[in-house]
C-alpha cells in the first residue's frame, strides 16, 4: 500500500539527500585533511555578515557543492577520529597509572554523576529539544530571531544549571551515597569521592553551555568545531594524569581537577566561532519567552527518552558498588571500548540526521523524512553488526593490548573482558536508539520516547536483579557482567519499541531489499567470525606476548577482518551505490 506523502520538490530533496550522505560518510570515515586550523576558520564563513546577508537564507536556497562539503567535513571526520583515539589513549594511561583499585572507583563514581546529567542537559534531552526549535525559528523568522532565542536560552539554561551545580556541590556526600551506596563500607572512599565530586560537578554547567553552542554551529552546518572540541577534554585529562597526579597523595584527585579545567576550556574554545557567525549569546533571563518554555517543555520528557542508556548505566553503577571493589572500574573500561564505535559512527550519524529530519518535517517533506530513516538504518546494520562481532571475539586481545600492564592486572583483563562480551551484544541496539529517537524529537514528540524509555528502564532494573541473583546463585565471579547484560537487553527493548512507534505513526518508508541486505550481512558475519576465531590465539598468548607482537597481530586481525567482511559483501553483489540516498528514495515511488 502506498504511503501518502507530504508535498515535496523531488529534485531538491534528492540533492539534499546526496549532500547528507556525503556528510555522514565523511564525518565517520574521512581521513585527516591538510591545514586543519585554516579549515576550521573557513568553516565559519568569516566574510559573511548575517546582519546584512542572512546565513540561513543562503543555506536554504543554495546547497553546498559536493567538493565544498567534502573539504569542510573531512576535517570533522579527522577530528572525530582523533577525539576517539585520544579517548582510548586516555583510558590506557588511566589503566597503566591507576589500575582498577578503590581510588579509581572513587573517581569514576564522582565523574559519572555529572556525565550522566550532561547527557540529560547537553547531548541528550537539551540538544534533542533545542535543535528542532532552533531550526523552526531559523526557517520561519530569520537570523535576528535566532539571536534573540540564543540569548534567552543561554541566560535561562545557564541560571538553572548554576542552581543545579550549587546544589550538587553542597550535597556531594549525599549524592555519592545515593549513586554508589557500596562505598558506605569504607569511609575513606566516600570522603575522597565526595571531594572529587565537588570539582567534577561544575563540569555540568560548562559542558551544557558547550553543547548549546555546538547545537547552534551544527544547525548552521558548522560541524568541524563541535567535532574537535572533545579533543580538548582528552588532552587535559591525559596531561593531568601524567604531569599533575604525582604531586598528590591521592593521584586520582588530579583527574577531578582536570575535568573542571577541561569543561571551562571546551566552552571557551567555541565562543569565538559563535562570534564570527554573529551568534554569540548575550545571556538574559527569559523564562516567560514562549520558545524557551517550548524547549523546556520538550526537554523534560526527553530526559528519559534520549538518555535511557545513561540511566541504565547509572543503575549498573549503583548495584556494582554493592558487589565489591573494582566492579565500577571494570564496567567503566568495558563501556569505554563499546563507546568507541558508538561514538565514531552512531553519534556522528545521529548528529547529521537530527537537523536533516527537523528540516524535512518543517518543510512538509515526509518522503525525505522516511527515506532518511531507512537509509540510516541500513548503514547501522552494515556497520554496527560487524563492530559488535569484532568487539565480542576480540574482547580479550583488545583488553590486553590496550590496558594490561602497570597497575592493570591479569584479573582486571579477565573481568573487563566479561563485561565487554555483554556490552558488545547491545551495540546494534545502542546505535539504533541514537538513530530512531531523533525520528520523534525532530517532530517535537518527546512524550513517546519517554514512555518507551520508562518501559526499558523497568526491564533493565528487573533484569539487573534477576541476572545478578543468578550469577551469585551459580557462583559466577564476574557479577558485574550481569549488569552489562541487563543493559543490553533493555536497549533492545527500547529500540524495538521506538521502531514500532515510528511505524505506527506512518513516518517510516521502509524500502525493498531489506531481506537481501540482511542475508548478505549474515553470510559476511559468519565469514568474519570464522576468520577471527581461527587466527586469534588464546588469551594466555596475548598476556605473554610483547607489546609489539600484540599490536601487530591485533592490527592484522582488525584490518584483515574489515577487508574480508566488505569483500564478502562485494562478492555477493553489494555495491556502494546501493547506499546512495537518492537511489533509496527512487525505490519509494
Amino acid at each position: 500500500m502506498r504511503m501518502r506523502c507530504w508535498p515535496v520538490n523531488r529534485e531538491k530533496a534528492v540533492r539534499h539527500q546526496q549532500n547528507l550522505c556525503l556528510r555522514v560518510l565523511s564525518v565517520t570515515l574521512a581521513p585527516p585533511h591538510g591545514h586543519i586550523i585554516r579549515s576550521l576558520k573557513s568553516d565559519v564563513v568569516p566574510n559573511q555578515d548575517p546582519t546584512t546577508k542572512p546565513v540561513d537564507a543562503a543555506d536554504r536556497t543554495r546547497p553546498l557543492s559536493g567538493r565544498s562539503l567534502l573539504k569542510s567535513t573531512s576535517v570533522v571526520g579527522a577530528m572525530t577520529m582523533i577525539s576517539r583515539v585520544l579517548g582510548l589513549v586516555r583510558d590506557v594511561v588511566f589503566a597503566r597509572l591507576f589500575g582498577a583499585d578503590w581510588l579509581m572507583d572513587a573517581f569514576n563514581a564522582a565523574n559519572k554523576i555529572p556525565n550522566m546529567l550532561r547527557r540529560f542537559f547537553a547531548e541528550g534531552a537539551f540538544s534533542q529539544a533545542f535543535v528542532p526549535v532552533l531550526n523552526e525559528v531559523r526557517e520561519r523568522d530569520g537570523h535576528t530571531a535566532v539571536r534573540q532565542l540564543n540569548d534567552a536560552v543561554a541566560g535561562t539554561l545557564g541560571a538553572c544549571l548554576f542552581v543545579v551545580t550549587l546544589i550538587g556541590v553542597i550535597a556531594a556526600p549525599l549524592l555519592i551515597i545515593v549513586f554508589a551506596p557500596g562505598f558506605l563500607r569504607d569511609e575513606a572512599t566516600i570522603d575522597l569521592a565526595a571531594l572529587m565530586l565537588r570539582f567534577t560537578f561544575p563540569y555540568l554547567l560548562f559542558i551544557s553551555l558547550t553543547a548549546m553552542a555546538a547545537g547552534i554551529l551544527n544547525t548552521y552546518g558548522r560541524f568541524a568545531v563541535p567535532a574537535v572540541t572533545p579533543v580538548i577534554l582528552n588532552i587535559v585529562l591525559i596531561s593531568f594524569a601524567i604531569f599533575v597526579s604525582p604531586y598528590f597523595d591521592r593521584p586520582t584527585f588530579a583527574l577531578a581537577l582536570a575535568v573542571l579545567v577541561a569543561g571551562i576550556a571546551q566552552l571557551a574554545f567555541q565562543l569565538p566561532f559563535l562570534y564570527r557567525l554573529r551568534l554569540l549569546p548575550r545571556p538574559r533571563w527569559a523564562w516567560r519567552d514562549s520558545q524557551v518554555r517550548k524547549i523546556f517543555r520538550l526537554m523534560l520528557p526527553a530526559i528519559f527518552g534520549s538518555s535511557i542508556v545513561q540511566i541504565n548505566l547509572m543503575i549498573d553503577n549503583i548495584i556494582a558498588s554493592l558487589l565489591g571493589e573494582s566492579r565500577i572500574t571494570w564496567l567503566y573500561y568495558s563501556d569505554r571500548l563499546m563507546e568507541f564505535p558508538l561514538g565514531v559512527f552512531g553519534i556522528a550519524l545521529a548528529t547529521v540526521v537530527l537537523p536533516s529530519l527537523s528540516r524535512s518535517f518543517g518543510a512538509g517533506d515526509q518522503h525525505g523524512f522516511g527515506a532518511t530513516l531507512d537509509w540510516s538504518m541500513r548503514l547501522v546494520l552494515l556497520i554496527a553488526a560487524p563492530a559488535a562481532l569484532g568487539l565480542a571475539v576480540l574482547a580479550g586481545p583488545l583488553m590486553v593490548t590496550l590496558f594490561f600492564g602497570g597497575a592493570f592486572t591479569e584479573l582486571d583483563v579477565v573481568m573487563t573482558r566479561a563485561s565487554l562480551w555483554a556490552f558488545s551484544g547491545g551495540l546494534l541496539a545502542f546505535i539504533t536508539i541514537k538513530i530512531l529517537a531523533p525520528g520523534f524529537f525532530s517532530r517535537q514528540d518527546t512524550r513517546t520516547p519517554m514512555r518507551i524509555a520508562l518501559v526499558a528502564l523497568a526491564v533493565n532494573l528487573t533484569m539487573n536483579l534477576l541476572l545478578v541473583w543468578l550469577f551469585v546463585r551459580f557462583e559466577i565471579m564476574a557479577t558485574h557482567a550481569a549488569l552489562a547484560a541487563a543493559t543490553t537487553i533493555s536497549a533492545f527493548v527500547n529500540a524495538s519499541l521506538l521502531l514500532r512507534g515510528l511505524s505506527r505513526d506512518g513516518v517510516t518508508r521502509w524500502q525493498s531489499g531489506w531481506l537481501l541486505l540482511a542475508l548478505r550481512i549474515v553470510v559476511a558475519l559468519v565469514a568474519l567470525a570464522a576468520f577471527l576465531l581461527w587466527l586469534s590465539p588464546p588469551l594466555a598468548w596475548w598476556l605473554q606476548a610483547t607489546v609489539i607482537d600484540r599490536i601487530g597481530l591485533l592490527l592484522q586481525l582488525v584490518g584483515g577482518g574489515v577487508i574480508l567482511y566488505f569483500a564478502a559483501l562485494a562478492a555477493m553483489g553489494l555495491r556502494p551505490m546501493d547506499f546512495k540516498l537518492a537511489a533509496v528514495a527512487d525505490t519509494a515511488e
